[in-house]
């Protein structure tokens, strides 16, 4: 069953949803995970794309859009915004702002807020749509 995080950010920044995105994809990658980051829109994903080449000096996460074609060995982390990965992945981090309906096929899901009053209203009913199917529900206030 999906382990499910809540990373709950103390501003109201989109930007700083995208760099802790960026830290956690990371972070998992480093310990061999394959990532798909999925976000609310094609802009938003191109946005991600680049910042995942900026947002620490001296990193290397190597990363592709999900709609390019990755050849015969696709990066270990995706980004995508409209449908789900071709490719096997264990984390999967939501910024969209609706629970992907295919969640449930990793072995875990970070949902990224911060403190914008419709981002946590939409992360407390995403919260309650997961609890009531019985997922493990963990909430990390950063």
């Amino acid at each position: 069953m999906t382990r499910i995080d809540f990373y709950i950010l103390p501003q109201a920044a989109e930007r700083e949803r995208a760099l802790f995105a960026c830290k956690l994809a990371e972070k998992a990658w480093q310990q061999d995970y394959r990532i798909f980051i999925h976000t609310g829109s094609d802009a938003a994903a191109r946005e991600l794309d680049e910042l995942l080449w900026t947002f620490r000096a001296g990193s290397f996460l190597p990363h592709a859009l999900a709609d390019a074609d990755p050849g015969a060995f696709p990066p270990p982390v995706l980004i995508g915004h409209d449908r789900e990965p071709q490719t096997h992945t264990d984390l999967l981090i939501n910024l969209a702002p609706e629970v992907p309906t295919f969640f449930s096929r990793f072995a875990r899901l970070a949902e990224v807020l911060d403190q914008q009053p419709e981002l946590l209203t939409g992360g407390r009913e995403r919260y309650r749509f997961y609890q009531e199917r019985g997922y493990p529900l963990h909430s990390h206030k950063l």
